[in-house]
């Protein structure tokens, strides 16, 4: 049986997804919904101006929503409601509260590939006992990023959302803890954005775990997306890669993201079937408590600068 796809959103993300989406064997990327059309449309596939058009023409079985936060879930929320399974870009909204339950949510997941990577299903399935974390991202994103939705910070979020979200949400799904107390502080030395350059953050969890995160877009050297675990028995486990692509295994070997977007795809499309939910599948519902901390994160946090979006 094919499975059929909408694409929503066919910018720089969506044409990630929709060239890992138009060679996996049982999957028809049967439309494309976006304001701006794209360059290309895979064979056969229908275009739209907007995800309530292409929802209203036709059944899907995959939606896969690239639109910017906001607008990302209220369409990831209207394709569940058809019966579609749905994965939907971080952070998919900047407002906590958004993400109160709704009826089917539960069909919506978030497009962590990155938590696909080798090893971490394990890890998911049995979290360790931790007694510290440290959450690593250093990248360097210049003027041309912050152009569009990812310019200001009531439609963007801050690093912390579009940058450092992957690991920061692995970390506390491994940490289950209470947030009890937070240092933070926000570094806007360039102004390219309302979003700052740096964040760094101590965070106190309840039972005297320890989430640390640095977190910068201004870095010169080579990128990289880390998660350092420091388990409570002394042992040291590194998440490692560009974007965590690596997991817990050796670097030099990491998949793809192409090859982890594809395990991610056929995690979902099992859940069409109603098989079970696989352990590094994100749930929309898990992801309020990760926004829930960067929200905290960003209003304790000392401010060094002032932030301002620049004329780009």
């Amino acid at each position: 049986m094919t499975c059929r796809v909408l694409l929503v959103g066919a910018g720089e993300v969506g044409q990630k997804h929709l060239a890992v989406l138009t060679v996996m064997p049982g999957v028809a990327a049967c439309a494309v919904a976006d304001p701006v059309p794209p360059a290309a449309l895979p064979p056969g596939a229908a275009y739209f101006t907007s995800w309530r058009s292409a929802l209203d023409a036709a059944v899907f079985d995959l939606v896969v929503v690239a639109a910017p936060p906001g607008t990302a879930l209220t369409a990831a929320r209207a394709a569940a409601l058809t019966g579609a399974v749905v994965i939907v870009e971080k952070p998919a909204t900047t407002d906590p509260a958004a993400l109160a339950y709704q009826s089917g949510d539960e069909r919506i997941f978030v497009g962590f590939q990155p938590h696909f990577a080798p090893g971490l299903a394990a890890l998911l399935a049995q979290p360790p006992a931790i007694a510290r974390a440290e959450v690593l991202l250093a990248v360097r994103r210049d003027p041309d990023y912050f152009r569009g939705w990812r310019r200001a910070y009531a439609t963007a979020g801050g690093v912390l959302h579009q940058q450092a979200i992957h690991g920061l949400a692995l970390a506390l799904r491994l940490m289950p803890g209470r947030l009890e107390a937070v240092t933070a502080e926000a570094n806007h030395r360039r102004h390219l954005a309302d979003s700052e350059d740096r964040i760094t953050a101590e965070l106190h969890l309840a039972g005297g775990q320890v989430l640390a995160v640095d977190a910068r877009v201004d870095y010169d050297g080579p990128p990289c997306h880390e998660l350092v675990l420091h388990l409570a028995d002394g042992r040291r486990l590194e998440v490692r890669g560009r974007n965590l692509e690596a997991g817990l295994g050796d670097p030099a070997k990491a998949p793809t993201h192409e090859l982890l977007r594809q395990q991610m795809y056929a995690a979902v499309l099992a859940t069409v079937g109603g098989g079970s939910v696989h352990p590094c599948l994100f749930p929309l519902t898990a992801l309020r408590r990760p926004l829930e901390v960067i929200d905290r994160v960003y209003r304790e946090a000392r401010v060094a600068g002032r932030a301002h979006a620049a004329a780009l």
